[in-house]
């Protein structure tokens, strides 16, 4: 997709869906519309058709039944601004417009009247108006004006544009006034049985035009109605994609989280069920190391007991300290190993806590024990959260600061909904392409984190493992002036 493209489409399933489908909707509604106009202004010209038709009979047979020189005023009396009247010696329209309305025309006049030669088009014919048709190029006289046969040229009327106002487009004040859209304009011409030629140019009302507020305005409600109505729809039926989206979230943080709810459509539950599945075998698989690693914990308990008893019974006192050095090594090992496996902070309730408090407690408890610490930040910040296992991620992480980096510097802000703590140290720090590495379980820097100094290299992932129980995370970064910065971010700090 083309970044223009994206800059432009909603970022939301619901947006993209509702969008596609109030385009279809305009795009049907459109050409609806346009076909409604199209077959409307057909069926307009169908009956304006057959309304000239009638009248044109109606006139031949009216001339035909008048003597000559009545003919001419009583024809005169017929001509009106949409519907001109002449009669000549020459025809006015062509005899070439066999199809659609000139043929329907056509066929209704030769049918009513037998015998006689008609012609029907929507263009002058060859002889335009000229003074032989009874439709000269004259002024407004129309009628009026005519003369029969033999008696020359007469002043007649013309095509609407030229001899009325307002023809040729709607007449000033005439039925076809007020914006009404004036279609093609009939000529008719019947051959009479004296010789004359009775012409007709008759134009074909199509009534008012569609881009009119009184028929716009429907549409314009209609599709705001359905737009509405679409987001709704949409916006129910893309809810199962928030609820999944919440279940995964609250699945990294806590395995044994509720299960998900199997309702809705049948691919909806099915998808419920298949994320329940994948869930319970996650729970029964992490249930199966923890038993596993308990297991093993135990058993190596006994024959570390005993080596215990054994050492004890040492003359070497040399020996006999370093042997219980390395038991307790093991036993430190071996208790951090289950306690990671277990994972206590997924277990353990969350609380609301004042996490500016617990923070300032343990660096009073840190200062106490002779450990280099301060606290920047408020003197009260209250969270959702689990104390035990928060209280030991940063325990962690303070150590580490005032082991490997002489003081601990922390601060405490606040960031929207989340919380943020620093930690800060002057040492040697870690380098950027090993700071992921040092989250893995049982991983040390050797630089830093030397075997004589202590440490099972389980801190950091338990400190992750615990503050991603959260839903947050640790961040490690360089501190201006040298040294470790150590970024934790909290989620569901009270308003």
């Amino acid at each position: 997709m083309s970044p223009l493209l994206k800059r432009f489409l909603p970022d939301s399933v619901v947006g993209r869906t509702a969008l596609v489908l109030v385009a279809a909707l305009m795009i049907s509604a459109a050409t609806a519309v346009v076909l409604f106009d199209i077959q409307r202004q057909e069926a307009l010209e169908t009956i304006g058709g057959r309304n000239a038709a009638e009248r044109v009979a109606a006139l031949v047979t009216l001339a035909e039944q008048l003597p000559p020189e009545q003919r001419q005023d009583t024809l005169s009396s017929q001509d009106t601004a949409n519907f001109r009247v002449g009669w000549g010696t020459q025809p006015v329209a062509l005899d070439d417009e066999n199809f659609g309305l000139t043929a329907y025309v056509r066929s209704a006049l030769e049918e009513g009247l037998e015998g006689r030669e008609v012609k029907v088009s929507t263009r002058p014919g060859p002889l335009g108006y000229g003074p032989n048709t009874g439709m000269g190029r004259g002024g407004g006289g129309g009628g009026r004006h005519m003369r029969g046969p033999g008696e020359g040229p007469g002043p007649g009327f013309g095509p609407p544009s030229e001899s009325r106002p307002g023809f040729g487009g709607p007449p000033a004040g005439g039925p076809g006034g007020g914006g009404r859209v004036i279609g093609p304009a009939l000529r008719v011409s019947v051959h009479l049985k004296d010789g004359s030629w009775l012409n007709v140019l008759a134009p074909l009302d199509l009534g008012d035009p569609l881009w009119r507020p009184r028929f716009v305005a429907p549409l314009i409600i209609a599709l705001v109605l359905v737009t509405l109505f679409a987001l709704l729809a949409v916006r129910r039926a893309t809810r199962p994609f928030a609820a999944f989206a919440q279940a995964a979230e609250r699945l990294g943080i806590n395995v044994s989280a509720p299960a998900l709810a199997e309702t809705g459509p049948r691919e909806v539950r099915q998808a419920a069920q298949a994320f329940n599945v994948m869930q319970g075998r996650i729970t029964r698989f992490v249930q199966d190391r923890t038993q596993m690693l308990a297991a093993i914990s135990h058993d190596l308990k006994t024959p570390i007991t005993r080596l215990r008893l054994r050492a004890e019974f040492m003359e070497d006192d040399d020996q006999r300290a370093k042997m219980l050095c390395d038991l307790e090594e093991m036993e430190a090992m071996i208790a951090s190993t289950l306690a990671f496996a277990r994972d206590d902070a997924a277990r353990e309730p969350s609380i609301r806590l004042d996490l500016a408090a617990m923070i300032q407690g343990m660096v009073e408890d840190m200062e106490e024990l002779g450990g280099r610490c301060s606290y920047d930040g408020p003197q009260s910040l209250v969270l959702d959260a689990r104390p035990v296992a928060l209280k030991r991620a940063l325990a962690n992480l303070m150590d580490n600061a005032v082991k490997y980096g002489g003081s601990a510097a922390l601060s405490l802000t606040s960031l929207g909904q989340d919380a943020r703590i620093t930690i800060e140290d002057q040492g040697p720090g870690i380098p950027e392409e090993a700071r992921e590495r040092v989250f893995a379980p049982f991983v040390r820097l050797e630089t830093s984190r030397s075997r004589e100094t202590g440490g099972t290299g389980l801190g950091l992932a338990v400190a992750r493992a615990a503050i991603r129980a959260h839903g947050g995370d640790i961040t490690l970064g360089d501190r201006p002036g040298g040294g470790l910065r150590v970024t934790v971010t909290l989620p569901g700090m009270e308003k």
